[in-house]
Formats: structure tokens, sequence, C-alpha cells
């Protein structure tokens, strides 16, 4: 199963329902609420014009999927989903290595990510994906973190 970009509309409303359904246990779990209820098709065509969209697909639907956003430090890498079923089969660190990958080619040096902190089993899932924290940020209106920032090495890009 190898990564592919996501493309026209059907990717994209087919992504969209792939985060919807991922990311639906975070609902009355983190505060403030994912920013997935904010997407729609357009805002995704935004993100793969503006960035890339990734996804990895069984029976011709995404199955797993990632946004990667360049920065002007970082490689930023969101909504990683991986469908229920499918876990456990190393989508997610398929999608990070390609992360990384696309890092080195984009000439970042790292790939940074953003775990709310209340997801203390998704920060887990990270650092044994090679990531560690490099700092904590606040969502506007919140006194208190919100998030864990965490970056891995995107490797040298000579390698």
């Amino acid at each position: 199963m190898i990564p592919e970009r996501a493309r026209d509309g059907a990717d994209f409303a087919a992504v969209l329902a792939l985060i919807r359904a991922e990311f639906a246990f975070m609902d009355g779990r983190i505060d403030p609420p994912s920013s997935m209820h904010e997407l729609t098709n357009a805002a995704i065509a935004r993100q793969a014009a503006a960035g890339e969209i990734w996804m990895i697909r069984a029976d011709g639907r995404p199955i797993a999927c990632a946004f990667l956003s360049p920065l002007p430090d970082a490689l930023y890498l969101g909504k990683l989903a991986v469908s229920a079923p499918w876990r456990g089969r190393g989508l997610a660190r398929r999608l990070v290595t390609h992360a990384e990958m696309r890092a080195r080619a984009l000439r970042h040096p790292v790939v940074r990510i953003k775990v709310r902190v209340e997801l203390a089993e998704n920060q887990a899932a990270f650092r044994r994906m090679g990531f560690w924290e490099t700092g904590r940020m606040a969502h506007p209106g919140f006194d208190r973190p919100t998030s864990v920032v965490m970056e891995k090495p995107a490797g040298d890009p000579a390698a």
C-alpha cells in the first residue's frame, strides 16, 4: 500500500468522510473542539492546492490520510487519520515516513505535528515513531496549553 496524492473532488470527499469518522472520538474530549468540524470539500481542495494531501487506499477508498503543509522552518503534518479496521498495520507510520521523505525533498529539516494535550495515547504513538516534544501552545482564547508540539528530524536531503 503506497501513499498517493489526493487530487480531485471525489478524493476530497472521501478524505473528508474518513477524517470525520476517525476524529469523532474527540468530540467532548478535547477543548476547543477539533478543527475537523470546519473542514469542507472546498477547504480540503484549498489544502490540496496550498500543500499536499496523501492517502492510502484499499478497495478503491481512502483508509488512511495525512495533510502536509510547508512552513518556513518545517513540514507540518496534520489530519493524520487511519480507518479503525485498518489500525495496527503500520499505515500511520507509513504516512509519517512519507512525510519525512517529502520534507527532505522540500528541504525542510523537520516534520512537525501538534497533538492535543488530552490525547496522551496519540502523543505516545508519535513518540514511538520518533517524535519528541518541542513545546506547547494554546489555541486563541485559551490561557492554558491545548496542544503539544512535536517534531521529528526529516534527515539529510542529500542522503
